[in-house]
């Protein structure tokens, strides 16, 4: 089972991209793991600088951005 780690506090922002990675999960019809990474220090252990920020699998693949569902559909497909 993959998993996918939204990196922020809980802003407006970090919101939508949860959305938005849901949606996408649910589009490759995929049994994802989701997890919000909320507190300062540990989004800084994923060496994420600005969020939101979107780990899968415990890798950093956007920072700083809202990423569209159909654009985590290609990064979940890589």
């Amino acid at each position: 089972m993959r998993k996918i780690q939204i990196l922020g506090t809980g802003c407006a922002k970090c919101n939508e991209l949860a959305a938005n990675a849901k949606e996408a999960a649910q589009t490759l019809g995929e049994e994802v793991e989701f997890e919000k990474v909320t507190t300062i220090n540990e989004i800084m252990t994923f060496g994420c600088m600005t969020t939101p920020g979107l780990a899968i699998d415990g890798k950093v693949v956007s920072q700083g951005k809202v990423l569209k569902p159909e654009q985590i559909v290609k990064l979940l497909q890589a």
